[in-house]
């Protein structure tokens, strides 16, 4: 359990960082690329195992980093920019949503079962990020759903995949390791997008973007690990774990949000993210 409580901690403090960033003017790309690699140097600290490059290649685990560390990059963008455009809140349950990407998983490749509660909860999930996406004129733009909607889809694919893969390939002992060279992909991948940018003069680097990398990249780290660890509970199952941990963002996060910066919600913004506890606990 206190896994668990450790990985609700962590990422609802992402949300809180990408925040921050956009009222200190930090370039949220930029800061997201270099936060991969102190995350995976945090990752290298914290290992157990001994590390051995041909050994890392050759491990079973590691096609999954380059298809983790692919996604992370991307979604984590989409995850910043939709924190700064539309919200805390919006960001948090967007992607906390994304509960229901692996639950449809399930049902369609592990055959797993499915009744009227499970179909009830997806329905709910959708409405509920539709009602905490829509702003006070009560118009619902496109370009204000696209981003969460993008989110919802991403961070689902990655829970999907990492749920998927450290079941199948990880052992415990490798946790940190596995963490820490998913996070070297997603730093490769970025660095070299990044440096495309500044060679076409598209953006140019500034010294503060690593030093929010650094405020990103620890609890970025721990934000995986502690969920890895969690799913690792041989008696809770995979889908409980997600819905607790979902349920646990969503509320950390609006209360903070509420608290310190001052983010102003509708009575739809209310229902929707109380339809969306109701639709956790349904799809469970």
């Amino acid at each position: 359990m206190l896994d668990l409580v450790l990985a609700i901690i962590f990422s609802g403090l992402l949300f809180i960082v990408f925040t921050l960033f956009k009222k200190i003017n930090i370039d949220v790309f930029q800061a997201i690329v270099f936060n991969y690699i102190i995350a995976f140097t945090t990752g290298m600290i914290l290992s157990p195992v001994e590390i051995n490059t041909d050994e890392i290649l050759q491990q079973t685990w590691f096609p999954g980093t380059l298809f983790l560390g692919f996604l992370f990059i991307v979604v984590f963008n989409i995850m910043g920019k939709t924190a700064q455009v539309n919200g805390l809140t919006v960001a948090s349950v967007a992607s906390k949503m994304s509960l229901i990407v692996p639950v449809l998983f399930g049902i369609l490749f592990f055959n797993e079962s499915i009744h009227f509660k499970k179909l009830l909860g997806i329905f709910l999930a959708l409405t509920a990020v539709y009602f905490v996406s829509k702003k006070d004129s009560g118009q619902l733009r496109f370009d204000s759903l696209l981003l969460p909607c993008l989110l919802f889809i991403g961070a689902g694919t990655i829970d999907t995949g990492m749920n998927f893969i450290q079941r199948f390939y990880v052992p415990q002992n490798d946790t940190a390791i596995f963490s820490a060279f998913t996070f070297l992909t997603a730093f490769s991948i970025g660095i070299l997008i990044l440096s495309y940018r500044i060679f076409r003069k598209q953006t140019s680097f500034h010294f503060k973007n690593i030093l929010g990398g650094i405020i990103l990249g620890i609890p970025n780290f721990f934000s995986m690990f502690y969920m890895i660890k969690a799913l690792q509970t041989k008696n809770m199952e995979s889908a409980t774990i997600f819905t607790l941990l979902n349920i646990g963002v969503i509320l950390f996060t609006t209360i903070l949000g509420l608290l310190f910066f001052q983010e102003k919600l509708s009575k739809q913004n209310f229902a929707g993210i109380i339809i969306a506890i109701i639709a956790l606990f349904l799809v469970r």
